[in-house]
């Protein structure tokens, strides 16, 4: 895995070994980029489910303002925490060791309006309508924000939340992935 443009453009990104996360290949993450081109400057982006954190750190590479990164597991948070030391971008980024699915109160005390979100949560394990209902509780979201959701083909984008509009949608293999505008 390496940083696929930007300033930080050719930067290796350290994975973490084994099947526990499903980074986000190189080439799937430059199509989403591709498709997200002017949404990334100065964005102040939420990389919810990080794993490695590849998605938010292409996007700070790109312009984004900052990013944090949620994740309950240790090891994604560890590696996290390593990319970000290596690509030295500890002054725009934060780390948040949280369950997603439970709340999103870990980021309701921020003053920050994030306006560009990934989701990439374990596949096929019904996250998606409770991260939905979460990211739109706490008030932390941007009218007009860009949520990007990489999915399963057997998981489909909960359509009862009036809030999302979906704007478009790719598949890539077996993965879908989903951009949502926040509308409220």
């Amino acid at each position: 895995m390496r940083v696929i443009s930007g300033n930080l453009k050719g930067k290796k990104l350290y994975s973490i070994p084994g099947k526990a996360v499903r980074p986000t290949s190189d080439r799937l993450r430059e199509s989403i980029f591709n498709i997200l081109s002017f949404h990334v400057k100065q964005a102040i982006v939420l990389d919810l489910f990080a794993g490695t954190g590849a998605l938010g750190m292409e996007a700070l590479s790109r312009g984004a303002e900052s990013a944090v990164f949620i994740d309950i597991h240790n090891g994604a948070l560890s590696v996290i925490k390593r990319n970000i030391k290596a690509c030295e971008l500890e002054n725009k980024a934060k780390i948040i060791k949280w369950d997603i699915i439970k709340n999103l109160n870990c980021i309701k005390s921020d003053k920050l309006a994030f306006n560009l979100i990934f989701i990439d949560p374990p596949y096929n394990r019904r996250f998606l309508q409770p991260t939905l209902h979460n990211l739109r509780k706490v008030g932390s979201v941007k009218k007009g924000a860009c949520l990007i959701i990489e999915h399963s083909l057997l998981e489909p984008i909960p359509l009862d939340f009036p809030e999302y509009e979906l704007q478009n949608q790719r598949k890539y293999g077996k993965t879908l992935v989903s951009f949502l505008t926040y509308i409220v």
